[in-house]
């Protein structure tokens, strides 16, 4: 089981992040910022801030963006996809990771994207 101070407390009954075998599962990660509070109403900066989370998540396994193998992306409103997928490409480069995207009909805290992912510790 993983939890870092360095992201917003969970929610609910979950840890940040979960490892079993040579991967690393993280919950899904929403935008909240330290004090957990929603960063803002912007789809751009709650993307942002969502893929900060997950970066501070990886880092406190030793692991970075380069190790990560899957994402699932969960958007509330499918025509947010070029916004959220242009601030997802600026911290995944070169090896990209495979990916799902699917719009869902609502998000914790009535967020625009939450974003979850699989990594590995090889």
């Amino acid at each position: 089981m993983i939890n870092t101070k360095n992201v917003p407390k969970a929610i609910g009954p979950y840890c940040h992040a979960m490892k079993a075998g040579d991967l690393l599962f993280t919950s899904g990660q929403i935008p909240l910022n330290l004090n957990g509070e929603i960063v803002s109403d912007d789809a751009r900066e709650q993307t942002t801030q969502v893929l900060e989370n997950l970066g501070a998540i990886l880092k406190e396994v030793g692991l970075g963006y380069e190790n990560v193998v899957k994402t699932l992306i969960f958007i509330s409103d499918m025509n947010d996809f070029d916004v959220v997928n242009e601030v997802y490409g600026q911290y995944f480069t070169g090896k990209l990771p495979a990916r799902s995207c699917v719009e869902v009909s609502r998000l914790p805290k009535d967020v625009k994207v939450e974003i979850e992912l699989v990594a590995s510790f090889k």
